[in-house]
């Protein structure tokens, strides 16, 4: 968010393509620092007030999020589209509206259809720790499931 009076007004306006007014569209994270395809991100509201950040982001057709950990949990809200979500051991279909509650520690990861984008919101703590990675053993577990492998290879799509 800018210091500009516009990020700091009470109202930011929708323009209808999942885009608000005085926020700028982000890439999702660097692209050395993990695997992810056709994402990014905008803030919508982060403010020392509050105890979390609420973000949106737009998954591109066939792209996905980094398969990734952390310590803090969140929550995610589908606005528009349909993809998948690995949450944990399982991998669920995913729609405009769906919630998605991720605790502490649990591997996750969403992936688009590839029709159309997915948008979702997420809120977060506003001081969180950085996302984990997998290694190799952590990978090796989540494929000992069909499911998940397939999740993880893109073989599978949302109904």
């Amino acid at each position: 968010m800018s210091d500009d009076p516009l990020s700091r007004a009470p109202v930011r306006k929708f323009d209808g393509a999942f885009r608000w007014e005085g926020v700028e569209r982000r890439p999702y994270k660097d692209a050395a620092t993990a695997p992810f395809r056709a994402i990014s991100r905008q803030t919508l509201a982060s403010d020392p007030r509050l105890a979390g950040e609420l973000r949106y982001f737009e998954i591109e057709p066939g792209g996905f999020s980094t398969l990734e950990r952390h310590e803090h949990m969140h929550a995610v809200m589908a606005l528009r589209g349909s993809g998948l979500c690995l949450v944990g051991d399982a991998v669920y279909a995913l729609g405009a509206h769906d919630l998605v509650t991720i605790e502490p520690m649990v591997w996750h990861q969403f992936r688009a259809g590839r029709d159309a984008p997915l948008g979702f919101l997420c809120l977060v703590n506003a001081a969180r720790d950085r996302p984990q990675l997998p290694t190799e053993a952590d990978l090796a577990a989540l494929r000992s499931s069909p499911e998940v492998a397939a999740f993880l290879d893109g073989l599978i799509e949302p109904v």
